[in-house]
């Protein structure tokens, strides 16, 4: 018998490098929370309108979503060491020009430069983590850790938003990227090491154009069905996206040098893991958007009260991300990871029955449930898909698992919006009392927000039986919405069991990298 290959264990250069990579991923989840607390401020100061303020908005994560895979290929050509350090400037430049933008289209503008820029930090990161850390115990730990920077960012995001805004502009939500980043500048160099693909080829403009255009249209034509029902925009965007989606494969069939090779998916177990993680974010997003609209428009708290309440979801998260690799190493992968889905598939049951209940405690016991449940199943999934290629495809397989964590978010929210909403307008139409106007019962008819602010301009009795009415209603979405993450995280348990029940967190090993000029 050949004796098992002993992978090199990682010194401290590589756990300091460790902590340098979690503060750009940590920053990188900020962004994507500190603003919506700033909103009502920067809106007094630009006054932007309705539109451009979606886009202040949203246009950080559309450019994210549909830049990841070309950041990660050109990694792989340029060095993955290189295009992080690129990227941790422009982030650094792009906040300073945001936070002192005077116009909303300066803004817009500052936003989409912090999305590309954004989409080089996640791909290069974990890239190097493949890098850096060889062993297979070593390598999930490091990857827990990365995967808690970006909870730890999400949960502190508002927090530390909010503390800002208590004693300054708007604006200094995003100074406090840029000592982070000249940090990373100044450490980066010494302590992360270089990798490329030597044989990796030209990076192909057209087809780095087309997976742009294609991922930002499903994204757009989802998050317009999420925000505002089916529509011909939103079904027109999706289409065109699916067709380019399906002419830029056919054009990776034919390239010498693809800008992604398609014989990834020729491994069961990458594929298999990214259907895993792609259902695990579906799941997990749009449960944390609509227990935090719960937590403020059905129990009445504070977005600073939710944020507070919400922290015991976070911590179990980032304890759930931080133990798993020591699990791990006593239980098979597949097993735990069936484990902790069916812990999510508990957790979501719990939040039905609490949103039934109205209590405030069941729901965060029931968050948090879930939250510790599905820690496990995005580190192992992300294990699994770095694990499973060679250190070449590593910036490649790294972005393709960023696009389908925001692909499956945004389908999350969409579609389980749609679900929450259909509940709700049915809901309200029944529960609503006699007498109120048409246009007072049309705005209610909306959303539960819209109920809530028209409901304080009625006489006393008749606003609170429309209030009463209209969080009834959404209840009984969020309801049927938990039952349903229920069900998925259960089917991802079974589709676990069955095409990853013999992957283990080892990886392939190719011939040595050449050396990095």
């Amino acid at each position: 018998m050949n004796a098992p290959l002993e992978m090199p264990r990682a010194g401290r250069r590589e756990w300091i490098g460790l902590a340098v990579l979690a503060l750009p991923c940590l920053l990188y989840a900020m962004d994507m929370t500190v603003l919506n607390l700033a909103v009502p401020h920067l809106s007094a100061d630009l006054k932007p309108s309705s539109g451009e303020l979606l886009w202040i908005v949203d246009i950080y994560g559309f450019l994210i979503a549909g830049s990841l895979i070309t950041m990660g290929t050109l990694g792989d050509r340029i060095g993955r060491r290189k295009l992080l350090l690129i990227g941790a400037t422009a982030f650094g430049l792009a906040s300073i020009f945001a936070a002192f933008a005077t116009t909303p289209a300066m803004l817009i503008v500052a936003r989409a430069l912090l999305g590309l820029a954004a989409a080089t930090l996640a791909p290069s990161t974990l890239s190097l983590l493949r890098n850096m850390f060889h062993d297979p115990r070593e390598r999930t730990f490091a990857i827990g850790v990365w995967i808690a920077s970006f909870s730890a960012g999400a949960a502190i995001g508002p927090l530390v938003g909010g503390a800002l805004l208590a004693y300054f502009w708007w604006g200094s939500v995003f100074l406090i990227a840029v000592p982070v980043m000249v940090l990373l500048l100044v450490v980066g160099p010494f302590l992360l090491p270089e990798f490329r693909d030597p044989d990796a080829g030209r990076l192909d403009i057209l087809s780095a154009l087309m997976s742009l255009v294609a991922i930002l249209s499903v994204i757009f034509g989802v998050k317009q069905i999420a925000e505002h029902g089916v529509s011909a925009l939103a079904l027109g965007a999706i289409l065109l996206g699916i067709v380019l989606a399906g002419l830029f494969l056919l054009r990776q069939r034919k390239l010498a040098d693809p800008l992604i090779d398609l014989a990834l998916f020729r491994e069961p177990a990458f594929s298999a893991s990214l259907l895993v993680n792609l259902l695990a974010f579906f799941i997990a997003f749009g449960s944390f958007l609509f227990i935090a609209q719960y937590l403020q428009l059905v129990l009445g708290l504070s977005p600073l009260e939710a944020g507070l309440w919400s922290l015991p979801s976070s911590v179990a998260f980032i304890a759930g991300s931080m133990i798993t690799p020591m699990l791990a190493g006593r239980i098979r992968p597949s097993l735990l990871m069936v484990s902790g889905l069916v812990i999510a598939a508990a957790g979501f049951a719990a939040v039905a029955w609490a949103a039934n209940l109205g209590e405030l405690i069941a729901m965060i016991a029931a968050f948090t449930l879930f939250s510790l449940g599905l820690a496990p199943v995005f580190t192992l999934t992300t294990d699994f898909v770095v694990g499973t290629v060679t250190p070449e495809r590593a910036g490649a397989a790294s972005a393709i698992a960023e696009t389908c964590t925001e692909l499956g978010g945004a389908l999350g929210i969409a579609l389980l919006g749609s679900i929450v909403t259909a509940v709700y307008r049915t809901g309200i139409v029944r529960t609503a009392p006699d007498g109120i106007p048409d246009e007072v019962a049309a705005i209610a008819h909306d959303t539960l927000g819209g109920a809530l602010t028209v409901a304080a301009d009625l006489p006393a009795p008749l606003g609170s039986r429309l209030v009463e009415g209209a969080q009834a209603a959404f209840s009984s979405g969020l309801v049927l919405a938990a039952a349903l993450c229920a069900a998925i995280a259960l089917a991802a348990a079974l589709l676990v069991a069955v095409l990853l029940r013999n992957v283990n967190t080892s990886e392939p090993e190719s011939g040595a990298l050449a050396p990095a000029e």
